[in-house]
């Protein structure tokens, strides 16, 4: 297990160049597997869980080339389906979340697709329902074996389908938007989610040959083809990675140019850290924030509290609002963080109250932040990342902070940052990993 260990206090100078998105990396890096025509990927993010899914593709035989930096090809034309069967990949699939983005490609390519239970974040209840009801309205017969966590989804060919979806889950609808391009017939998806990860992997498979119209709304419309071929595709930055350093300026009091962000692609993001004060100008296709001395909460027009809540997109993405409680707890004033999704997802603020920030945890998905207005800093103390947001969060308020913080188990960090020491050393923080 590794550790960073950080001297907070230090204002930081300098650019940040987000990495390649990665919710949107483990839909398309699964995408290789419906053509045994060679694809081209670049902005590839060098993390642990996308590393991860490329060496579960290397073992079910796609060939991977690294061609430069953050740039590889894949070709899935001799896929090994033995191995969905072996002890190997029960134990690879079970060790990432992702995994379960294959299963899609699969069975419309070949028939079978089968996953063990995946893992991940411990962040709460994250149900697979929408994948596999998805896959049986298409025609596939579904068996879960209870007692190995394993799910099997098969047919000799699926057949186009209307559905409803139950609930507007990214994944579910990247993989049954992969299932269905090669579907007999056209498929309808309404309560699709609209993500911009999304409308990349759409888009993508336009370019393969499949015929996806609606890109972009929540009803989609997808007709079946025989066949996909090879492409090239560039993965847009982290908008996450950008929320976080966006928070990271506002919170170290530093003077922060984000490069090249695909602000168009970014949403509410922006205007939601306005709300909380913090000052940022786009320039081009960059984020300046400039070093504040202090930032205050907006409130609602009657003068209310504001209320901060994650929403399926266009709406906040869940992923910056542990970000935005960190900020919240050194802004001037109040605001209630509501979380919908996942329940344990707040949990990490007990550490954020060890450090000396004023936060009131309601309930499992909505805690109240007192702002501190930077009348009090927050302390440095010893805490563990419990998820890969929360690892990150902890990390901002420690570069805050007074004194030195050691964050274990900064593995999960890893899993969605990469090499988050080195950038932010090159900004001027002191910030150590310890194995």
């Amino acid at each position: 297990m590794s550790a960073f260990e950080i001297v907070g206090g230090k204002r930081l100078k300098g650019e940040l160049i987000p990495q390649g998105a990665k919710n949107e990396a483990l839909q398309i890096l699964s995408a290789v597997l419906l053509t045994p025509e060679k694809i081209t990927i670049t902005n590839v993010p060098d993390i642990v869980d996308v590393n991860k899914l490329i060496d579960l593709l290397r073992d079910l035989g796609v060939k991977v080339e690294k061609i430069g930096q953050e740039a590889f090809t894949f070709q899935a034309d001799e896929v090994d389906l033995d191995f969905i069967n072996s002890s190997a990949f029960k134990k690879k699939g079970a060790a990432l979340r992702g995994s379960i983005m294959i299963v899609g490609p699969l069975l419309t390519r070949f028939g079978k697709g089968y996953i063990p239970k995946p893992g991940g974040d411990k962040i709460g209840r994250r149900r697979l329902d929408t994948h596999f009801i998805g896959f049986e309205k298409l025609g596939a017969k579904f068996i879960y074996d209870a007692e190995n966590e394993f799910y099997k989804v098969e047919s000799p060919r699926l057949q186009g389908a209307y559905m409803l979806l139950d609930e507007a889950s990214v994944t579910g609808t990247a993989n049954i938007v992969m299932a269905a391009s090669m579907a007999q017939g056209r498929t309808t998806i309404y309560n699709a989610a609209c993500e911009p990860y999304l409308q990349q992997l759409c888009k993508m498979l336009n370019r393969m040959g499949a015929k996806i119209s609606g890109i972009g709304s929540n009803l989609l419309v997808i007709d079946g083809v025989d066949y996909l071929g090879g492409t090239e595709h560039r993965m847009l930055p982290d908008m996450i990675e950008v929320g976080s350093f966006i928070g990271l300026a506002a919170m170290t009091q530093s003077e922060i140019t984000i490069k090249n962000v695909a602000y168009d692609e970014l949403g509410i993001i922006p205007d939601t850290f306005r709300r909380l004060g913090i000052q940022l100008e786009r320039r081009g296709d960059d984020i300046f924030v400039p070093a504040q001395e202090k930032y205050e909460i907006d409130t609602f027009i009657d003068g209310s509290i504001l209320t901060i809540s994650d929403a399926i997109w266009p709406g906040f993405t869940p992923d910056l609002l542990s970000i935005v409680l960190v900020v919240a707890t050194q802004a001037k004033g109040s605001v209630l963080i509501h979380q919908k999704m996942f329940e344990s997802r707040l949990f990490f603020v007990d550490k954020l109250i060890d450090m000396g920030a004023q936060i009131i945890l309601c309930d499992p998905h909505r805690a109240t932040v007192i702002g501190l207005g930077r009348e009090h800093h927050l302390r440095g103390v010893t805490m563990t990342s419990p998820d890969i947001r929360a690892g990150v969060s902890l990390l901002i308020a420690a570069l805050s902070a007074q004194g030195k913080s050691t964050i274990h188990n900064i593995e999960q960090i890893d899993r969605g940052y990469q090499r988050i020491d080195e950038r932010l050393r090159a900004l001027g923080a002191e910030i150590v990993r310890k194995d």
